[in-house]
């Protein structure tokens, strides 16, 4: 699969979208590495997407067969994210950061192919590209359309069936102040491109399926206005919000520093984007819930925001959390 530089990226995507031909892309989380397929040259041997039921193909394995799937997903090293998680407890307390999204690899495990595993499962976003990613996330990254730009940022995240989630989760000081960081931090990176910036929704919760039980995510909604000649400078837009607010930490070029620090791995294209463009509409998502199909060792990557009142513990079994196959 054939990966462009950012320059080379940016220049396609505003051909291409200038020209309103219908593309697909995904883009690694330094902005360094992007993958742009124009659908009509989609192979579904190489690729398969779905973005809220827009998409190519999707038939899903039979139930017994979905009933039989076993998979494993390790538990992360504690010693290893405790190193990483005093690391950038130490940069917060320094003054250098107030947030930061501290991530982690772990093996993972299945009977399926990640193209079987890819068609028996659901979410908002799926994505599958042959030995590269599989992605099943919740978390929308961009919409634009009719020259509005609106932006999800997603943090917050507590079991479903723990006594009072919905009330724990929304009264949750640390959650709280994690969420207004990242959407002050969306509003900056916003203002970058567009203009009358307003937060629309605010922390609304959504209830989320998952192999491990029901979650509760809280998001919101940061909504601007981009120029008329917008199109024909998307690629541009989408890379100057590059990497995310919420997948990095606040402020946003410290706290990349941080993570460059303290994470004792490679991200790769998790946290990155993925998205469609098509009749003039962009839909996007922030590349987390992913398992990295590089290589012939399958690994889960997850994490969480991290600010001074976080605790090890916590933050570690959040990551366990968050370590789910959405099976259908």
């Amino acid at each position: 699969m054939k990966k462009h530089r950012s320059i080379t990226a940016r220049r396609l995507m505003n051909e291409l979208a200038a020209h309103d031909t219908p593309f697909l892309f995904a883009v690694n989380y330094k902005g360094t590495e992007t993958i742009i397929l124009p659908l009509d040259e989609l192979s579904e041997q190489e690729c398969l997407y779905n973005f809220e039921g827009v998409g190519n193909l999707d038939t899903p394995p039979s139930p017994s067969r979905l009933a039989e799937v076993k998979w494993h997903v390790e538990k992360p090293d504690f010693e290893a994210y405790s190193r990483a998680f005093t690391r950038v407890q130490k940069a917060i307390a320094a003054g250098r950061t107030r947030l930061v999204n501290l991530t982690c690899q772990v093996p993972f495990f299945c009977e399926l192919t990640p193209r079987e595993l890819y068609m028996g499962t659901q979410a908002k976003y799926r994505l599958w590209i042959r030995d590269t990613l599989l992605c099943f996330s919740p978390e929308t990254f961009l919409r634009i359309e009719q020259g509005e730009i609106k932006s999800y940022p997603m943090k917050g995240t507590i079991r479903a069936d723990a006594p009072d989630a919905e009330a724990v989760l929304l009264g949750n000081e640390k959650e709280a102040e994690e969420h207004a960081s990242v959407v002050e931090l969306i509003k900056q990176d916003l203002s970058k491109v567009a203009s009358r910036l307003e937060v629309r929704r605010y922390r609304y919760v959504d209830t989320l399926q998952t192999s491990n039980g029901p979650i509760l995510e809280t998001s919101s909604e940061v909504v601007g206005q981009l120029p008329k000649d917008y199109r024909a400078h998307l690629g541009d837009i989408l890379f100057s919000q590059l990497p995310g607010g919420s997948i990095t930490g606040m402020p946003k070029l410290e706290s990349i520093k941080v993570i460059k620090s303290a994470e004792e791995y490679n991200r790769g294209f998790y946290t990155g984007v993925m998205g469609l463009y098509a009749d003039g509409k962009l839909n996007s998502a922030v590349m987390i819930r992913f398992i990295d199909c590089s290589s012939k060792q399958l690994y889960y990557k997850a994490g969480g925001g991290i600010t001074a009142k976080s605790d090890c513990l916590s933050e570690y079994n959040e990551v366990i959390t968050k370590c789910y196959v959405p099976l259908r």
